[in-house]
């Protein structure tokens, strides 16, 4: 395919944010309707929390010390959950035990993408699914181990490295270079390295972007965009 018809979308996001998963529901919509655009994804780390240990914090404390109260918490939930069942998203909010620190989830992701575009799309895919509706601690290693040996990736390579500090700067130094981007919610949808997309937009906002940024693109006028 000619590759002026194409746009390539960073999605800056953290794996525990629930509005990312209904973020990455939309964008699957959105590629598929923004015809005959082709959309390569990058996935670029964002963390809601980095001040959470390495061994994460109990969920449920950790959440009534961030909202105050049981109410508040469910209120919150109550309105998520209807947003993610209509992206096909069973959320667990009960299951999950445990805030993790998301640095090495990050870490693996980024290795993913050293695989190929559909490993690091499988990877996320799965991180998503494991927290959201399966309650797993994404802090731990034996989790994001076997979720990257399922998206295709080398799974005692990521065995190997998870337990260094490899690319635990380089990471760091992406969400930092988020934050002098002026991104302090996600997710966002970086489309070109210029047009940014804010929060879990609708398809149809998403599609339309696409759309724009690539005509542009073929047109040799994306400075003009937006």
């Amino acid at each position: 395919m000619d590759e002026l018809n194409s746009v390539t979308v960073d999605v800056v996001s953290d794996v525990v944010c629930p509005w990312c998963f209904i973020g990455q529901k939309r964008l699957d919509k959105a590629i598929a309707a923004a015809g005959d655009v082709a959309v390569h994804i990058r996935w670029r780390p964002f963390q809601l929390d980095p001040t959470i240990p390495p061994e994460g914090k109990d969920r449920r404390e950790y959440m009534l010390a961030k909202f105050g109260s049981e109410q508040r918490i469910r209120e919150i939930h109550a309105r998520i959950e209807p947003l993610g069942e209509a992206e096909g998203i069973n959320f667990a909010f009960d299951a999950i035990k445990v805030a993790p620190n998301t640095l090495d989830a990050h870490r693996v992701i980024r290795w993913a993408g050293a695989a190929g575009e559909a490993v690091q799309n499988r990877l996320v895919r799965r991180l998503f699914q494991l927290n959201f509706e399966e309650g797993a601690n994404l802090g731990d290693h034996a989790v994001l181990i076997e979720a990257a040996r399922e998206a295709g990736m080398d799974a005692s390579v990521v065995e190997t490295l998870l337990p260094t500090d490899a690319d635990v700067e380089a990471v760091r130094t992406e969400i930092a270079t988020a934050s002098r981007m002026g991104i302090s919610g996600v997710p966002c949808f970086l489309l070109e390295g210029k047009y940014a997309v804010m929060g879990a937009q609708d398809a149809d906002t998403l599609a339309d972007a696409i759309r724009q940024v690539a005509a542009a693109k073929a047109k040799g006028e994306l400075e003009k965009v937006g």
